[in-house]
């Protein structure tokens, strides 16, 4: 079966600086994939070179076989939905006029969204369990309901591929269980889903795969409990950390020691 997304020895540079050092993955359809990875790891990177954001990278990425660099901006919208962390829009719009925003793509010329790309945003608002909330204005929810829009948006779309930024980053820790839930379930129903994440904890609950990133280059790709050990993390995050597991599941536990106070222009 040919994969839904394919990476072969991918390399992008800015300038003289390389970003990325040969990237090599692929996923098929009914995955959710965590990438995990700290700041500067090249995620955003990788992510805007697979959605075709990106011109000169070097090497192969295809979408359903097709090379992403050859195709047009709608033909890639057709194939690949792309989610953002949070999204703020100009004019305050309903939260059915941000989803059929997702529908775009299918319009031709200056045509207005018709009666099947309205019954495509309305599908999407009841497959993300929001159907109640059409008329209500987006910039008036909360972000845990916005989040749900954004990714009702992207099954507008029609694609089975979806690829997400931090889709939890700025949500409290109640909604970002009911997201994945959610994102999770569109998993099972046999969307390739691509995430990155900052939350290995998260990854391990909900992942079924996990890509580890760190210096433009993937250590580590397989099963949430066979690629998560406390040597990756202390590799990602310089934090040294111990495995647990319960009867609920597997536990991170960090070992946090009592630092000085940062001097003068440590990073953080």
């Amino acid at each position: 079966m040919t994969p839904v997304l394919s990476a072969e020895d991918v390399r992008f540079s800015y300038g003289k600086n390389e970003i990325l050092h040969g990237v090599n993955f692929s996923a098929r359809q009914g995955e959710l994939i965590a990438v995990l990875g700290p700041n500067g790891a090249g995620k955003s990177t990788l992510f805007r070179c697979l959605l075709g954001l990106l011109n000169g990278y070097r090497g192969s990425i295809r979408i359903e076989g097709r090379e992403v660099g050859a195709m047009r901006p709608r033909e890639i919208a057709g194939r690949v939905a792309y989610i953002p962390q949070t999204h703020t829009p100009t004019f305050h719009y309903t939260v059915l006029e941000m989803v059929l925003m997702g529908t775009t793509h299918r319009v031709r010329g200056l045509r207005s969204p018709g009666e099947a790309e309205t019954a495509a945003a309305r599908g999407a608002l009841a497959q993300m369990g929001i159907a109640g909330m059409e008329r209500r204005s987006f910039t008036r929810l909360s972000g845990g309901e916005q989040q749900l829009v954004l990714i009702a948006r992207a099954l507008a779309q029609g694609t089975r591929l979806l690829i997400m930024d931090e889709p939890t980053s700025s949500l409290d820790y109640g909604n970002q269980l009911r997201v994945m839930q959610r994102v999770q379930a569109l998993a099972r129903q046999g969307y390739m889903i691509l995430l990155s994440s900052h939350n290995p904890q998260q990854a391990l609950l909900f992942a079924d795969r996990i890509l580890a990133l760190h210096d433009g280059v993937i250590l580590a790709d397989g099963a949430p409990r066979e690629v998560i050990t406390p040597a990756l993390l202390q590799t990602l995050y310089g934090i040294a950390t111990r495995l647990a597991d319960t009867e609920e599941g597997r536990l991170i536990v960090p070992l946090l020691k009592e630092d000085p106070p940062c001097s003068a222009g440590t990073k953080i």
